[in-house]
C-alpha cells in the first residue's frame, strides 16, 4: 500500500479548479425551455377555431373562454386542466390524441 502526501500548493490548486467547475456549473442555466414541434388545437363555442403553434413546455397556456374540444398534434405530452392555472388535471394527451370537453370545460393546457 503506498500513501501519497499532497503539498499544500496541490491541495490548494485542484481546490480553485474545482471552485471554478462550479462557478461555471451555476452560471449555466437550471433548466432551459424546449418548445413542442407542432400545433396544439382547440375549439372554443364563443372564440371558434385556435391554436398553439409550438409552444414551450413547461408553460401554462390559457385556452380562451374554455375549450369544447381539443387534439394534441405536437411531439410532446399535453395535461389538459380544468382550472386556468394548470392545476385541476382533466386529462393527459399522448401526441396525436385528443378529447371533447362538455362540462366543466377545459381551461388551460401545459406540454412537456
Amino acid at each position: 500500500m503506498t500513501t501519497t502526501r499532497l503539498t499544500s500548493a496541490r491541495v490548494g490548486g485542484a481546490a480553485l479548479a474545482a471552485a471554478a467547475a462550479l462557478a461555471v456549473f451555476t452560471a449555466l442555466p437550471a433548466s432551459t425551455a424546449y418548445a413542442a414541434t407542432g400545433t396544439f388545437s382547440y375549439h372554443s363555442s364563443q372564440s371558434g377555431d385556435l391554436e398553439l403553434d409550438a409552444p414551450d413546455n413547461g408553460e401554462c397556456y390559457l385556452l380562451l373562454q374554455g375549450a369544447t374540444s381539443v387534439r394534441n398534434r405536437t411531439d410532446a405530452g399535453a395535461r389538459v386542466y380544468y382550472d386556468q392555472g394548470c392545476e385541476e388535471l382533466a386529462d393527459t394527451l399522448v401526441p396525436g390524441d385528443g378529447r371533447t370537453f362538455t362540462d366543466p370545460l377545459a381551461r388551460s393546457v401545459k406540454f412537456g
